[in-house]
């Protein structure tokens, strides 16, 4: 990696204590970089072999954002326009996903284990990271809220139900380690097992499960908090989300939801 590249990125470990996934992401968008100061069509140039090896604009903009960020540390007047990307309708489980999910009987450590992971996701939204990084001394059960480190090392406190305090409670029983959900022996678990763990129980249960499985269940619990009343603004804290206009996705909801709308407002309606 190019010296000034290296700086930028120890600045950001340094001075600003990002997460090592956020070092990573500079460090994979940085490969579309040839120069450390890239003028105007070699920018332009970064940008169309993104698109010749087949990246989506969202994978684009994603590394765009990143070469941007350093664009700006170097006090560079140049700036990546980002692509213009499709509003996709995020996908969800189904009410009747979540309810076999709930009433799952789990037998034994591992399968408790992934039955609570899951229910903690549906109740209270959290990253797949977060839920796997949660302690027990972050669990307030009197209070019914749990802290999250969520991206930057940002920490945030979310309430969750008594239905999952319930599961929570026994599930300390079984468990004598300091995370929630350890592994075998009490390492933090890796992504793609939770993956593998909870694409299990969908097959096992008759479920299809959607794209980006784990990460649809936090898109779920957005969408029926809003269905339900909630307010963007609540559930941007909720989330940890950094500005509101991350959250306003979820206000694009399901379209059996404009449908019922519309029956209820249009003028043909009796």
């Amino acid at each position: 990696m190019l010296p000034k590249f290296q700086q930028f990125i120890q600045e950001r470990q340094y001075l600003h204590n990002v997460s090592p996934a956020t070092l990573e992401w500079y460090k994979h968008a940085f490969k579309w970089l040839r120069t450390e100061s890239p003028d105007q069509a070699e920018l332009k140039d970064a940008v169309l072999r993104m698109r010749e090896r087949g990246l989506k604009a969202t994978g684009s903009n994603s590394a765009i954002r990143a070469i941007n960020a350093y664009l700006k540390w170097t006090e560079s007047p140049l700036k990546i326009q980002q692509l213009k990307e499709p509003h996709l309708i995020l996908p969800t489980f189904s009410v009747p996903d979540i309810q076999k999910l709930a009433a799952w009987k789990p037998k034994g450590f591992y399968q408790v284990r992934l039955h609570v992971f899951v229910l903690a996701l549906i109740d209270t939204g959290c990253r797949n990271s977060e839920a796997i990084d949660l302690r027990w001394v972050d669990v307030d059960f009197d209070n019914l809220l749990m802290k999250l480190q969520g991206k930057g090392s940002k920490e945030r406190l979310v309430p969750f139900s008594f239905e999952l305090r319930r599961h929570l409670f026994q599930w300390r029983k079984r468990n004598r380690w300091d995370l929630v959900f350890p592994g075998r022996k009490g390492q933090r678990l890796g992504r793609r097992n939770m993956l593998r763990d909870v694409k299990w129980v969908c097959k096992r249960l008759g479920i299809v499960p959607p794209a980006r499985t784990i990460h649809a269940f936090r898109h779920t619990f957005a969408v029926n908090y809003l269905r339900k009343g909630g307010s963007v603004f609540h559930l941007q804290k909720v989330l940890g989300h950094s500005t509101l206009e991350m959250t306003r996705r979820y206000a694009n909801l399901m379209t059996e939801d404009l449908q019922a709308v519309h029956e209820k407002i249009s003028l043909l309606s009796r």
